[in-house]
């Protein structure tokens, strides 16, 4: 009998603990896993463990390793003890870094030195900030120096007097710039433009030098669009991920090989669907692996390398189900070694058999933390548009989901605007978060978003007040049609691009909606075309300048501005905006703050000044997360 009553008692514990619920407390409890690298003796993986510190404002981040079999893992403290040092040289005769080089003087104080208080900058060409930083006329440069018993010599500049970034801002890294297998070339990336010129393009380049010589190559001079991701195989066969179009952001991205150093193939071309995000040459150097968006997930591809296998390019999907595979971290033998999420949980690395398919968890940082949380049932949806055509739609249940009651429900808005709505997991917009709070979640791969094919993904381009407004209204149109759905409590919320669909939905929902959120949307393309940096953008997605003439332009500008239909907004919204944000300025978030408050709608103004395009740091976080759901407590 004692024993009876302590199991029910046990089961009893256990199902309250299983029904424990994700909150934004909790989230910023969750470790975050991330790859270094395959050990020296490819027996072991070495990654990191980020582990937010809330009361600190920033992550402790520990290291570890963990045989590729699986078993225990070892935290170490010198990653270089464990991988292959890949910035020197396969000859071990020379080591690359990048450093800052300063080549202009932009500052008051350094223009005039008498005057060293001042805080004033002189421009005379764009490109005066980008992301969420000011020009200050230092440029990234890549060194290369004298490698010996593990130390260096000063180093060269290979790219002298340039005003050019390698690796290339805001965000590249060592990827931009690689060893060539013969040790006496370099290959990087670059946007060899400068001012106003580098605003308007997104013309990357490939460039090779010769050590020796210090001669520079461009190996990528006919194509006019991006070419990054350098990478190297071991019969010196150059792969590299490349869109076509200058100034197109959002191309189809495909998979290149340079093949004898002079035969580029496009190993992707041929598949509409495929936008390539990532990809590693496998151990042979025979084939490629890659990871792309094919119908609302992250899969894992393979393609032979014709160099070798004198075959055209076959593409063979490897992985598939309600996942994210997010990146290749190395393949040993019949193994790959990946990093994993879903909609529940955060990444960890997962191991992939090559003859069985087999996928296994690798790390299980998290495994306890998510034990305790009650899970979100995710579901596909297949919904018609107005115009004939079927969108996926990703359904987020809340835990212990009771199909006779009533839920408020909210629509997702994602930003981009191309990019793919996969099963990610977001320390920001995450959906097990929203969905644990009571909410259904509505997610709609509506026009715009990568793997379904060229054609859908472009539809979007000059027309981001058009269809895909349609596109949302019709996603959340089919589910209010669920008795389960609460259709007088529906939200609608995004960021970015989805800022700017809440505000255009805000001018023309009908009623629908009974709250809005809006982050770092766009509320006004005018004033957006004469503030962001990366003109690029503006320029082929409205179709130019707002006083240019053509009727792509003119829609942009007019009726698909959100500015110009808030006569038309009667409904509570929250807007957020970051003060450092370059891309989508602080002026957009005041200003529909502003136009809200002088109509009387009930408003709130969330304001993250040291804060860009996202939310980095941890307190401000949580203030996002607290101030987000109190709004919708208050207005839904």
């Amino acid at each position: 009998m004692k024993k009876i009553l302590l199991l029910a008692v046990l089961s009893g514990v256990y199902f309250a603990q299983a029904q424990n619920v994700l909150t934004p407390e909790k989230l910023w409890q969750v470790q975050r896993v991330a790859a270094v690298g395959i050990s020296k003796d490819k027996q072991r993986v070495v990654y990191t463990v980020a582990t937010p510190d809330i009361a600190a404002n920033k992550s402790i981040r520990k290291k570890y390793t963990i045989a590729i079999s699986g078993g225990t893992p070892i935290e170490i403290t010198n990653e270089a003890e464990f991988i292959n040092n890949d910035r020197i040289s396969p000859d071990g005769k020379h080591i690359i870094y990048a450093d800052e080089v300063k080549l202009q003087q932009l500052a008051g104080k350094e223009l005039y030195p008498d005057l060293p208080k001042s805080d004033a900058y002189v421009y005379t060409s764009l490109n005066y900030r980008h992301w969420d930083t000011w020009e200050d006329g230092a440029y990234n440069h890549v060194f290369v120096a004298p490698y010996s018993n593990g130390k260096s010599t000063a180093g060269k500049d290979i790219m002298p007097n340039e005003p050019y970034d390698a690796p290339t801002k805001p965000f590249g890294g060592d990827e931009d710039f690689v060893w060539h297998p013969d040790s006496k070339h370099i290959v990087y990336v670059a946007k060899k433009k400068f001012g106003t010129d580098y605003a308007v393009s997104t013309n990357t380049d490939l460039f090779q030098y010769n050590i020796e010589t210090g001669k520079t190559t461009n190996l990528t001079e006919s194509n006019k669009g991006y070419d990054i991701a350098p990478q190297y195989n071991q019969y010196a066969e150059l792969a590299w991920m490349q869109m076509k179009r200058d100034g197109y952001e959002a191309d189809k991205q495909d998979l290149i090989v340079l093949v004898k150093g002079q035969y580029p193939i496009n190993l992707t071309a041929h598949r509409d669907d495929i936008h390539v995000e990532g990809f590693k040459w496998s151990e042979d150097g025979r084939t490629l692996f890659f990871w792309a968006p094919i119908n609302g997930t992250l899969q894992l591809f393979q393609v032979n390398n014709p160099g070798l296998t004198k075959m055209l390019p076959v593409i063979k999907q490897l992985t598939a189900g309600d996942f994210d595979i997010t990146g290749i971290v190395a393949q040993v033998g019949n193994t790959l070694v990946l990093s994993r999420t879903d909609m529940n949980t955060a990444a960890e690395l997962y191991t992939l058999n090559l003859q069985s398919n087999e996928l296994v968890q690798l790390t299980h940082v998290n495994d306890a933390f998510y034990s305790s949380l009650a899970k979100c049932k995710t579901e596909r949806r297949w919904v018609n548009t107005t115009d004939g055509k079927k969108m996926l739609v990703w359904v987020i249940y809340p835990p212990g989901f009771d199909a006779t009651k009533k839920y408020p429900t909210l629509l997702y808005c994602q930003g981009g605007p191309q990019s793919p709505l996969t099963q990610f997991y977001s320390f920001r917009w995450n959906f097990q978060l929203m969905a644990s709070q009571g909410y259904i979640i509505v997610a709609p791969n509506r026009r715009g978003m990568p793997g379904h094919g060229t054609k859908w993904n472009e539809a979007i381009s000059k027309d981001h007040g058009g269809q895909v407004m349609n596109d949302y209204l019709s996603a959340i149109d089919d589910i209010s049609k669920a008795p389960f759905v609460d259709k007088n409590r529906l939200g609608c919320v995004g960021a970015s691009y989805g800022g700017y669909s809440v505000f255009m939905l805000a001018g023309m929902h009908n009623n629908r909606f009974k709250t809005f959120i809006s982050h770092d949307g766009i509320f006004d393309t005018k004033s957006m075309y004469g503030t962001t940096e990366e003109l690029w953008f503006v320029n082929f997605d409205y179709g130019g300048a707002y006083w240019d003439k053509n009727p792509s332009a003119q829609k942009s500008f007019g009726m698909q501005n959100p500015s110009n239909h808030v006569a038309k907004w009667t409904t509570p919204i929250m807007i957020v905006q970051g003060g450092m944000d370059f891309r989508v300025p602080i002026e957009q978030g005041l200003q529909a703050f502003q136009a809200a408050q002088l109509r009387g709608i009930k408003s709130k103004l969330l304001y993250l000044p040291g804060e860009n395009h996202w939310v980095s740091t941890a307190q401000n976080g949580l203030v996002w997360q607290r101030e987000f759901f109190k709004w919708l407590k208050e207005t839904l």
